[in-house]
């Protein structure tokens, strides 16, 4: 996936569809959801109507984060642990969602970690950042596709991705053709995330040609989004749809509450995104969130 100046299109703030085709009965699921974008995302599905499952590593501020939104009169929303970056957690979560639920219908992919300040750039963490940013999202969505209700032709995965893992901001001419690819596979994704963790391991990382800021959490993105475009690839036409949402420079505990917007405006767009028209849903998609929307081709 790709975000230059050349493939920009013009994309207002979607609006809600007239004729909603959601209720109660849509069942969506964000992870990473006690607090920021995702907590914010969990409010505006569940004051639009759907049932939401909120997950979060921490059982405590989990079940705090139901009880806010109890408490503004939201009930058709549910709590279960889930560590993404674990995947017996991933495992006891969908068994749990398999046996309450049964279907899917949205999959928000917001769980994410980053060590750095804005303006720090270590990769001490770089194992557990892309453990977490990219195997966990992909792990997750790979469990619960069999649960997404596809014969509707309404199902969705969202993955909240970011600039920063945008193809402008590789360097290094070899790894951007393979992921430039029309036979972009996985086994290409994971060879080269497996190739910066080696170049983190051995100390050459700086002169590989990686992204320079957030680096870590830059390559996890920029490996995110190459996996998204694998699989919407991989369904077109197959009842599901694939998009990546970059929020932007959203005040949340990530950037220390720096911004420029809050994560309930991000989640206000992340939503209507999220609940496209059926007919006007696209796939491989990426947008991007700032002063104004951005849309183009993965």
């Amino acid at each position: 996936m790709e975000y230059s100046k050349e493939h920009e299109a013009p994309f207002s703030s979607p609006s809600l569809p007239s004729n909603k085709w959601w209720s109660k009965d849509t069942v969506a699921i964000v992870t990473g959801a006690n607090k920021g974008i995702g907590f914010a995302m969990v409010k505006r599905l569940a004051q639009l109507g759907l049932t939401v499952i909120l997950t979060a590593r921490d059982i405590e501020k989990g079940h705090k984060a139901i009880e806010e939104l109890r408490n503004q009169g939201l009930d058709d929303v549910h709590f279960f642990r889930l560590d993404v970056s674990e995947p017996a957690s991933i495992n006891t979560f969908v068994s749990w969602f398999a046996r309450i639920f049964g279907a899917l219908d949205i999959l928000v992919n917001n769980a994410a970690v980053s060590f750095n300040e804005i303006d720090e750039n270590s990769v001490e963490h770089a194992e557990t950042v892309i453990k977490t940013n990219f195997y966990g999202a992909k792990l997750l969505t790979e469990a619960l596709l069999p649960m997404f209700r596809l014969s509707h032709s309404k199902s969705r995965i969202l993955n909240i991705s970011s600039r920063l893992g945008s193809l402008n901001k590789l360097k290094n001419p070899n790894i951007k053709n393979i992921l430039q690819s029309e036979n972009l596979s996985e086994k290409h994704i994971e060879a080269m995330v497996s190739l910066f963790l080696q170049n983190v391991k051995n100390g050459t990382w700086e002169r590989q040609g990686w992204p320079e800021l957030w680096t870590d959490y830059a390559v996890s993105k920029l490996a995110l989004n190459a996996y998204t475009r694998v699989l919407a690839k991989r369904y077109m036409g197959r009842g599901i749809s694939l998009n990546c949402f970059c929020p932007g420079f959203t005040q949340t505990s990530m950037t220390r509450g720096k911004g420029t917007h809050t994560a309930d405006d991000a989640a206000d767009i992340g939503a209507r995104l999220a609940l496209l028209p059926p007919e006007e849903l696209p796939s491989g998609r990426f947008y991007l969130s700032g002063t104004s929307i951005v849309n183009s081709k993965l």
